[in-house]
């Protein structure tokens, strides 16, 4: 079993209860990194028995901090649905407490063949291979790997544009919690108008699945494109949009969140 999934690891407790730690390999500087708390509550879902379909859409609201080494319950609820959709939610706790440390929406879908287009397209970027290897602050950038093109490092920059290959650091397949969990590492954008890093945190994030078996399959453990951007920072509250790309141009995933700073 690789780290990543060590730290992902959720046991069963009972009826839509699970048991999950909050390991500090997955550490970031204000708790448990987000990408992690999104993912496992993703994951509880995902080992519920009454689940099918595949994920397409995951909405994370971080309400509270998660301190790295406790042990954590998640509760998972089925909200309802058809044959194509359904919607479930899943709910984190420290384990024997009752208040709500995060919360997650996730909308499940039975897919099949349709009609398609993608309205982007991928920037232009160099081969990962040729460009050097960094890791994101906090423990939890030790599993992941960074290849920068463009927009780091991420102080007094011009705008909020960056871009840059990422991947699991053992080279883990991508899947749909993988890429979840990927999807929150970027620095924030209010970075880019400073002049010294400062004090940001998530509150909420959205990430929409789009990549097919296929697509994953034939991508792997490889580097994906991360392009992001942000969209304002107003009163304290900064937004970013983020896009994965394949390495041969599929638009793999896109997410959105809005961060608190100071």
């Amino acid at each position: 079993m690789s780290t990543f999934d060590e730290a992902l690891a959720v046991h069963p407790d009972g009826n839509g209860i699970w048991r999950a730690h909050a390991d500090p390999r997955c550490e970031a500087n204000t708790g448990m990194f987000g990408g992690w708390t999104a993912a496992i509550l993703l994951k509880a879902i995902l080992a519920d028995a009454q689940h099918h379909g595949e994920p397409i859409a995951v909405t994370t609201n971080f309400i509270s901090r998660i301190i790295p080494g406790d042990d954590v319950t998640i509760g998972t609820t089925h909200l309802g649905g058809g044959r194509s959709l359904n919607n479930w939610r899943a709910d984190l706790y420290k384990t024997g407490e009752n208040e709500i440390l995060s919360s997650a929406m996730v909308v499940m879908a039975s897919r099949r063949e349709s009609d398609t287009f993608t309205e982007w397209n991928m920037p232009d970027a160099p081969a990962p291979d040729g460009l050097e290897i960094f890791h994101p602050r906090g423990t939890f950038g030790l599993s992941v790997e960074f290849r920068t093109v463009s927009g780091f490092p991420p102080i007094n920059q011009p705008d909020t544009k960056s871009l840059h290959w990422i991947r699991e650091a053992s080279g883990r397949a991508h899947d749909a919690v993988q890429l979840v969990y990927l999807a929150d590492c970027f620095p924030p954008r209010v970075f880019y108008m400073s002049e010294a890093y400062r004090p940001s945190s998530s509150i909420t994030m959205s990430v929409y699945l789009y990549a097919t078996a296929d697509e994953l399959s034939r991508i792997g453990g490889d580097d994906i494109l991360s392009e992001v951007i942000g969209t304002r920072a107003e009163q304290s509250t900064a937004g970013a949009k983020l896009r994965f790309w394949s390495k041969d141009g599929a638009l793999i995933a896109t997410s959105e969140q809005m961060c608190w700073f100071r």
